[in-house]
């Protein structure tokens, strides 16, 4: 009777076994990794946009950054890695564009308005700009330096409201998040984000909302390490599609 010498059966199975790892890293190498980092504000749309885009793409892995865009372009202009930046606002944009950090022309793909957010039932019974000067009215906004912030005080310039806010947050998520916890009475958010709250909040309009409105570019990074799919991205964003998602989360056309 023939033997089959010992370990032959054992090296077989290493072999085989050594053949599907290899497939497998050859076939997990075909994907690409795309990196988008975006205002918080963008957090719900962008998301679904990423789920959109990932189904005409399937080989890419979309990987988002959601902070306050001014964070987002000091980290752009510090040298991190990306591929798309999307901002709340023109300003922080153009800090990111004098570091020689885009490539091509930023578009602008949305935009924003802020409303008067306040927990459920206004409990300080909260009716207007003017009543959040109230100094028993406990009022978040977002700091200056984002743009958030900046719309604030454009808001206090043209309606000649000043107000006193007890904390001023990195983004708007923050803010609006205090508000939720009933941390504050009131906060001043984007509209977008007190319809991603829901029944959380209650918002007010203001008239001079309308006066100031934030319009939020797009671009390629020039250190994009995917410059064609980051392109394929930013016309997915400004293209029907996208176009369509922005405005079910409430924002405005370009």
């Amino acid at each position: 009777m023939n033997r089959t010498p010992r370990g032959t059966a054992p090296t077989a199975v290493l072999v085989v076994l050594l053949s599907l790892l290899s497939g497998c890293g050859a076939a997990s190498s075909d994907r690409n990794t795309l990196t988008v980092l975006a205002a918080a504000s963008l957090t719900e749309p962008f998301r679904d946009i990423g789920d959109e885009f990932s189904k005409r793409e399937p080989d890419v892995d979309i990987r988002f950054n959601f902070q306050g865009s001014s964070l987002l372009a000091e980290q752009i202009r510090q040298g991190s890695g990306g591929d798309v930046f999307a901002s709340a606002n023109t300003d922080m944009m153009a800090k990111v564009r004098r570091a020689d950090a885009l490539a091509g022309e930023p578009q602008t793909f949305a935009t924003n308005q802020l409303t008067i957010v306040v927990p459920p039932g206004n409990p300080a019974g909260v009716e207007s700009l003017a009543d959040l000067t109230d100094p028993d009215t406990s009022l978040v906004v977002c700091a200056p330096r984002v743009p958030c912030g900046s719309a604030t005080e454009r808001v206090e310039s043209a309606s000649g409201v000043r107000l006193n806010p007890v904390s001023e947050e990195s983004d708007v998520k923050d803010v609006l998040h205090k508000v939720v916890a009933g941390e504050a009475d009131a906060g001043l958010v984007y509209v977008t984000d007190a319809g991603s709250a829901g029944d959380e909040v209650e918002a007010i309009d203001f008239p001079t909302s309308d006066e100031v409105i934030n319009e939020y570019p797009i671009a390629r990074l020039a250190a994009a390490e995917h410059p064609e799919l980051a392109g394929r991205f930013v016309e997915f964003v400004r293209g029907e599609r996208g176009q369509r998602i922005l405005g079910e989360y409430g924002f405005g056309a370009p």
